[in-house]
């Protein structure tokens, strides 16, 4: 089977072209289009087929990884969204909970309250009440007040609209009803409902979850048909599947129906990516970095396991959300971030970014403002001549003149300010990596780092130094690991029942029949794909937490049908995980299962284990060597640089830094008291000695 794989960044597209026969990897990129994403994923789909002679009709399956949804949530550039709810609820998304964005801030901005999803005029109440613990009716609903909430939100001119009642995950009569009868009055809008989209207790949260996925929802299912339609009419008869946030893959129609699943697209890829690289080299512990153009994204792997995010850690653009996702935490630093003086005095490096257009000096497209690109270029590490493996020169002048210009106002000499601009955007990944391992008590001194994105294997060496590890691995196509990454997943669906039942006063037949329910649901979805009830395996787990607690741990459930012996295991594994997590455990304490959960995967074709090309002597992958600036020991230095060809170096050889490797989507700096050698997997091994 061929298979394409495509990542949509900042500056490029990614295009991957995998051939399960003969194990090539074909890869090519593209400039990205804002404006109109597709564009750019057809022209690179287009590109790649030619230049190696595949016709569009072999091609067996395109997997999308899509920042739609995630820029249209970042730059709150969504759909004009509308909510129909509870008489006398109007104001749960307004009024929220105590937590703020920033807990102790006078002066931030609440995004709920200063840019709220649905604006207050646009949210309309309708009367019908469930109450628990069954969900049974305490009020019919109004349907005639639905029918004209809907009809004049239509003549308000929304776009999207969100259904949202209270205790609607117990029982989402109330809400499928409002559903049917809103698109009868608005047949054109996009309509969703909170149980469809998070059906667990929290008001604030589900109903927050839910109006984004409105907000977003005409945006990404417009983009999705787009693309389809575009496939179609280019000769591509493979099926469109788009990345999940939660890790997996969804068919295109499942991702336009609840559009909230591909909030993480692309930034999952790219940990899915690092997870096969580290699979690859025998590395089970691993820290993923993707350095793109305008940001960092950090993910955390542990014995193999993809780290979830928590639903108390789960926010997009100030937003919390209430949806299964991988953990990945992002930050504003990347190749195109902007070096400048604040108006303190102060000397900072992003989040602003020049972007792909005008980009950083470097690229010749009328950028000034000194960038990390440009200080690599100053600093004698990036070769002007052989960017993007010849295919873009870089303007040397335009990058001097840009970092003189701040080292001007630094009072600083070029080479101190070019490295203190990488000085700076290193320390701000370090610490977002910090954040994630030692402040959470593990110690990443033990674990690889993977760099890969087109800046990741040139800082990579240099951050992890600075947080004490000694092993980063650079990805065989390190620019287009997350389009990589696409290609090593399964379909995957998740299903989730709020339950709340306590120790003691278990329900064994209800808990057998919301399993039951949650197992059905997700056949379902599959079977609209057209994959077969037997052909799906099923993972189970329980949110569960002390009596009393706020919060909730995930513990795996097993198979066996829910019994005494059963939830005895679950409330051990509940004990276990709350030591690892918190240091201690309340044995006496009575526990409550919260919310059911069910995992749906159905294997489909991934990629296997890459050809890829090496060379015989060393000797013949020398470029040329050069003088490069470094700070050792506090000192600027100028050393003796080797540039190498990657895909000339023999496999097993160490090459001593400092050295520059280059290959067509990325370049590899290996600085001072660093050595790098292939591995047989493709992959490059950074290492240095542990400081003694």
């Amino acid at each position: 089977m061929r298979m394409i794989g495509v990542d949509v960044g900042g500056t490029f597209t990614d295009v991957v072209l995998f051939d399960s026969a003969t194990s090539d990897i074909m890869v090519h990129k593209v400039a990205s289009t804002p404006d109109d994403p597709s564009r750019a994923v057809m022209a690179g789909l287009r590109a790649i087929c030619e230049r190696h002679d595949v016709p569009l009709s072999e091609i067996g399956v395109v997997l999308h990884g899509t920042t739609v949804a995630t820029n249209a949530a970042l730059e709150h550039k969504g759909a004009k969204t509308g909510m129909i709810t509870n008489e006398g609820f109007r104001d749960v998304l307004h009024i929220a909970r105590h937590q703020r964005p920033q807990h102790y801030s006078i002066m931030q901005e609440v995004p709920w309250q200063d840019r709220p999803l649905v604006r207050r005029q646009h949210r309309k109440t309708v009367k019908g009440r469930l109450i628990p613990p069954r969900g049974e009716v305490l009020e019919a609903l109004d349907e005639d007040g639905v029918r004209k909430a809907a009809l004049q939100l239509k003549e308000e001119g929304v776009e999207a609209i969100a259904v949202a009642f209270l205790f609607s995950y117990l029982d989402p009569v109330h809400e499928e009803r409002a559903r049917a009868l809103v698109q009868e009055v608005c047949p054109e809008a996009f309509v969703v409902t909170s149980n469809a989209v998070s059906p667990q207790f929290r008001e604030f949260e589900r109903f927050t979850t839910t109006a984004l996925c409105a907000f977003i929802g005409p945006k990404v299912r417009g983009y999705i048909g787009r693309l389809e339609r575009s496939l179609a009419e280019s000769g591509v008869t493979g099926e469109l599947r788009i990345m999940a946030s939660n890790g997996g893959v969804a068919t295109a129609a499942m991702a336009a129906e609840r559009p909230i699943v591909t909030l993480l697209s692309g930034l999952a890829a790219g940990v899915l990516g690092g997870a096969w690289v580290g699979g690859m080299a025998g590395r089970s512990d691993l820290i993923t970095l993707d350095i793109g153009g305008t940001s960092a994204d950090i993910g955390l792997i542990r014995d193999g396991q993809f780290g979830e995010a928590s639903p108390r850690d789960t926010w997009i653009a100030g937003f919390p959300l209430m949806v299964p996702m991988l953990d990945i935490h992002t930050i504003g630093a990347g190749g195109g971030s902007i070096a400048f003086v604040d108006p303190g005095g102060k000397f900072r490096v992003g989040p602003q970014s020049a972007g792909a257009v005008p980009g950083p000096a470097a690229y010749g497209q009328g950028g000034d403002q000194p960038t990390v690109t440009d200080a690599n270029l100053v600093l004698g590490r990036l070769d002007a001549d052989n960017f993007l493996g010849g295919g873009m020169s870089l303007d040397v002048e335009a990058s001097t003149a840009a970092v003189d210009r701040l080292a001007a106002t630094l009072g600083l000499d070029r080479m101190e300010t070019a490295l203190g601009i990488i000085t700076v955007i290193n320390a701000n990944m370090a610490n977002a990596i910090r954040s994630r391992t030692v402040q959470k008590g593990i110690d990443p001194r033990g674990m690889a780092l993977v760099a890969f994105g087109g800046g990741g294997p040139l800082q990579g060496a240099e951050i992890a130094e600075s947080l004490g590890m000694t092993e980063v691995l650079v990805p065989l196509y390190p620019g287009l690991t997350s389009a990589l990454g696409l290609m090593t997943t399964d379909l995957r669906y998740d299903a989730l029942k709020t339950a709340f039942q306590i120790k003691g006063s278990y329900d064994l037949l209800r808990l057998a029949g919301d399993l039951g329910a949650l197992e059905a649901d997700i056949a379902g979805r599959f079977a609209h794909g057209g994959v077969a009830r037997d052909a799906i395996r099923f993972e189970r787990s329980a949110d569960v937490r002390y009596v009393g607690q706020g919060y909730e741990l995930r513990v795996p459930l097993g198979d066996a049908l829910p019994d005494e012996t059963a939830l005895a295991a679950l409330e051990e594994a509940f004990h276990r995980r709350h030591e690892q997590e918190y240091g201690h455990r309340f044995a006496d304490s009575p526990i409550e299962i919260v919310n059911l959960r069910l995992t749906g995967r159905a294997e489909v074709p991934t990629i296997g284990r890459p050809a890829f090309p090496s060379g015989e002597r060393l000797a013949d992958a020398l470029i040329r060597e050069t003088r490069c600036v470094f700070r050792r020991n506090g000192e600027t230095v100028s050393l003796a640089t080797g540039f190498y060809h990657r895909d000339r170096l023999p496999i097993g050889e160490d090459l001593p830094g400092p050295v520059v490797i280059l290959q067509t989507d990325s370049t590899t700096l290996v600085p001072p008291g660093w050595r790098a050698r292939l591995d047989p997997s493709g992959n490059l091994l950074l290492t240095r000695k542990a400081p003694s």
